[in-house]
């Protein structure tokens, strides 16, 4: 699979931050996470990040910074360790409203919009090793499903991909799930919204 090997971890906007580490730890288990957690994400927090990155790991770290709140200062000194982490480092910026990172910290990681008042769908699906049998069952399977099980079911295989199955996801990849959350919003067709988002991982072996 083609990848952007500049692109390690990811945004996720969630009211409720306390919930979303609890999941995220659940998720990640097995795995070293180490936790930033601040009413206010100050300059002395980033460097407190930036020394915990490059703190050498032989297997995948990944750094949680929670924060109602993001200064300028300290996203400003993260820009270049979100563009070039370390080796086996992976990023998760939680924060309550997208309006809270500035655009440069945006443009570095996906955004991932949650719903925590809904679990993630367990998908009998494997994007690693995805062919058009599994897209033709999961298109038949989710045929018929309101757009707010659509926006789950993408925020699932989102998840699916980045986190269970550790993919490194292309420029392209990572764009068809932002296009599939706007598309949803426009009341797009569910099906092909899925069919964007999965086909990407067969066309970008």
């Amino acid at each position: 699979m083609q990848v952007n090997s500049a692109i390690k971890g990811h945004i996720i906007i969630s009211k409720e931050l306390e919930r979303e580490i609890e999941r995220l730890e659940a998720l990640l288990a097995g795995f070293r996470v180490v936790k930033f957690v601040e009413e206010t994400f100050k300059i002395e927090h980033a460097k407190e990040v930036t020394a915990q990155a490059y703190i050498s790991e032989s297997s995948t770290k990944y750094i949680i910074l929670a924060a109602i709140d993001f200064t300028d200062v300290a996203q400003n000194s993260l820009l270049k360790l979100l563009e070039e982490p370390p080796t086996n480092i992976e990023f998760i910026i939680l924060t309550p409203t997208k309006s809270t990172l500035l655009p440069t910290i945006r443009s570095r990681l996906p955004i991932l919009k949650v719903d925590t008042s809904h679990e993630m769908k367990e998908l009998d699906i494997s994007l690693a090793r995805l062919d058009y049998s599994a897209i033709f069952d999961f298109l038949k399977t989710y045929a018929r499903v309101s757009k707010n099980e659509a926006k789950q079911l993408v925020e699932s295989l989102f998840y699916k991909a980045t986190v269970l199955e550790k993919l490194i996801l292309s420029e392209k990849q990572l764009e068809n799930f932002d296009m599939a959350y706007r598309l949803l919003e426009l009341n797009s067709r569910p099906q092909s919204i899925f069919a964007l988002v999965l086909m990407s991982f067969i066309q970008e072996r």
